[in-house]
């Protein structure tokens, strides 16, 4: 009679992967190993001075910036408050349009197909379009100023906020609103007492996400006349105003981990 409680050998272990899943994972794992490696070498050779001429050039870059002239932060404080209302108007524009969007472009609540699959392309057509493009764009259209800029974060943000929320739409829990349509639950009774205490949280640390990311996308966007600390800095650095140039990063520097600090504070407390 054998002992049943008696340790299986390393022979008799069956394996916790299937021979066809481990040869998917090989083949895989090599071919991004191959494409790797191929863009390792094909960028080594585009690289005409190398990286010693790059450390040598450094010096001499490093000393044109340093040292930065504090002289110029009072001048640019309005700049810097105006980029941080683009920011915000631009987020909150996008966050009321994403509403609607996020719902057509989620499968579990819109039901209708087409309508679905046009939400989907419309929004990968906005996330297609990159947000220097759209400035420069809007820029055409209306002229330089802090308008088109915030055009721009408008149309940007929406691409993003909307993906981002109609997957997470997607990953809901279903049985509150199916319990909801049950009890004879019209559409909009189902989203606002079922859906929306589900993703309330989310949505709103999505948004905040996304408001880092406008301040960001402000300051570039100022290089092509979109208005805010972006457009001075430009100016500075078409001027050879160098140390100009390095307080004003360094001041966007401060105020991007401060507006950082306090999202993320604000996200850890409704998550």
């Amino acid at each position: 009679m054998t002992n049943s409680k008696q340790p299986l050998s390393k022979k008799e272990i069956p394996s916790l992967y299937p021979a066809k899943t481990k040869m998917q994972v090989t083949v895989i794992f090599f071919v991004v190993l191959a494409m790797y490696l191929y863009s390792m070498i094909s960028t080594q050779q585009q690289m005409t001075s190398g990286f010693g001429n790059a450390l040598s050039n450094m010096g001499q870059v490093i000393e044109k910036f340093f040292p930065p002239n504090p002289s110029v932060i009072m001048p640019i404080l309005p700049a810097i408050i105006e980029t941080i209302q683009m920011a915000i108007i631009a987020t909150t524009v996008a966050a009321l349009f994403t509403v609607p969007l996020s719902l057509l472009a989620a499968r579990n609540i819109t039901t209708v197909k087409p309508l679905y699959y046009i939400s989907r392309t419309f929004l990968n057509i906005l996330r297609t379009i990159p947000d220097l493009v759209l400035a420069v764009i809007f820029v055409g259209l209306f002229g330089i100023g802090v308008f088109p800029g915030i055009l721009a974060l408008i149309v940007f943000s929406i691409g993003i906020l909307a993906k981002l929320i109609s997957e997470t739409i997607e990953a809901v829990d279903m049985n509150p609103l199916e319990a909801m349509r049950a009890s004879g639950g019209n559409v909009f009774q189902v989203i606002w007492y079922a859906l929306v205490p589900q993703v309330l949280p989310q949505f709103t640390s999505l948004v905040l996400y996304v408001f880092e990311i406008n301040i960001r996308a402000s300051l570039v966007l100022g290089l092509v006349g979109a208005g805010g600390i972006g457009l001075i800095l430009n100016q500075q650095l078409q001027f050879y105003n160098y140390p100009n140039a390095m307080m004003i990063i360094i001041v966007i520097f401060v105020v991007v981990i401060i507006i950082e600090y306090i999202s993320t504070k604000i996200r850890e407390a409704l998550l």
